[in-house]
């Protein structure tokens, strides 16, 4: 097992480095983890015996990464907009089920799925549009990914006190603070493409380690309300889509928004 997530690790890294140069490769490559992110999420849905819909919510999944990509915008608060009209379309089309017990749980799986996959996950595309876009993306994923891999590493040597059991069993205490010391170590290496003073890299680090965290607990909640392992196969001892980029879900929002903040001002 550790063999392939190795192998799957490194073949990640590869597509990465062999993406993020290249405008349309790196969109292209978005857009395959979006919709096969939110395939796993509704999936693990139907397993679960919900009825979300599964094929419009990814079809409107699409639209958010690519109305970033072709830069596509009705209004200024455009989102706003894709929302409600979201939510028009599914009441419309519930209009045709032959019965109404579900409806509240099935609409809104399918708004939670576009928001938590798409949604979160399009900052991506958002923060390799910033000028220094390539160096901030590379940030991001090292702080994050560092983060994940402290987590596994000291908690598989040093963890002995459980973190939260019910959720996940195998997260321990030990493990989480491994994964903060690693997240920050991973910013502090990333001065040079953030060109932040130590202080806000500390701080940064932090905040995206606990993030990152937060992240994989959340999905970890959903796997197990779902009650699978992981949300898909398509990397041998990794699981899912989902499964790898369950941290940077979180993650890329606040680090967008932080480094817009940082820009603008």
């Amino acid at each position: 097992m550790i063999m392939k997530r190795i192998l799957s690790g490194i073949f990640l890294i590869g597509i990465v480095l062999a993406t993020v140069f290249i405008d349309w490769f790196f969109n292209l490559m978005m857009v395959f983890f979006i919709v096969t992110g939110l395939l796993e999420f509704f999936t693990m849905l139907e397993k679960k015996g919900i009825r979300a819909y599964k094929y419009f919510g990814t079809l409107m999944g699409l639209v958010i990464p690519v109305s970033i990509i072709f830069r596509f915008e009705l209004t200024r608060k455009w989102e706003l907009l894709f929302i409600v009209m979201t939510l028009i379309f599914l009441i419309v089309m519930l209009f045709k089920r032959r019965e109404n017990s579900g409806v509240i749980v099935d609409i809104s799986t399918t708004v939670f799925g576009i928001l938590y996959v798409s949604w979160f996950f399009s900052f991506l595309i958002k923060i390799r549009n910033f000028p220094q876009g390539v160096g901030f993306f590379i940030s991001l994923l090292t702080i994050t990914k560092l983060g994940d891999i402290g987590a596994y590493l000291v908690g598989m040597r040093l963890g002995k006190t459980p973190l939260i059991p019910r959720i996940s069993p195998n997260k321990s205490v030990e493990g989480s603070i491994g994964g903060l010391v690693f997240s920050i170590l991973g910013a502090l290496a990333c001065r040079p493409l953030l060109k932040l003073d130590y202080p806000y890299l500390v701080l940064l680090g932090l905040v995206i380690g606990l993030l990152g965290q937060l992240g994989d607990l959340a999905e970890s909640l959903i796997k197990r309300d779902c009650q699978v392992k992981d949300s898909g196969t398509i990397l041998p001892g990794m699981g899912g889509v989902l499964d790898v980029m369950d941290s940077l879900l979180f993650t890329a929002p606040v680090f967008y928004f932080y480094l817009s903040i940082i820009l603008n001002s």
